[in-house]
């Protein structure tokens, strides 16, 4: 797994995930969510179209990360989607919670 940040503008913070999420990746994952979180921004971005696959701990962190905006009154979306990690979310019915976005240029015309 590999992530990067990118700060597209002003309070937004974009991450960009690649790779597998599993127990073994997870605490890295989520180290990169919380020093986001950390940032003075209003926006947090999770570009999620590079991961084929995520298991329980993944979205345990995307979880933690959820509650992180609402203590912070952040904005937490989570883009691009695929069938597998879509599908995750959804037999954990989890999908209501999160905001999520078919690609990270539809999320971020969303922010406004």
């Amino acid at each position: 797994m590999e992530v990067s940040n990118d700060s597209t503008s002003e309070g937004v913070e974009v991450i960009i995930v690649e790779g597998d999420i599993d127990m073994h990746v997870s605490p890295k994952f989520r180290d990169s969510l919380f020093n986001v979180f950390r940032k003075k921004i209003g926006v947090v971005v999770v570009d999620l179209s590079g991961v084929p696959f995520m298991d329980s701990s993944a979205i345990a962190t995307l979880v933690e990360g959820l509650r992180w905006s609402k203590k912070e009154d952040k904005r937490f979306i989570l883009a691009g989607l695929q069938e597998n990690v879509s599908r995750t979310l959804k037999l954990a019915k989890l999908n209501d919670f999160f905001e999520i976005s078919p690609t990270q240029a539809d999320a971020l015309s969303r922010i406004g």
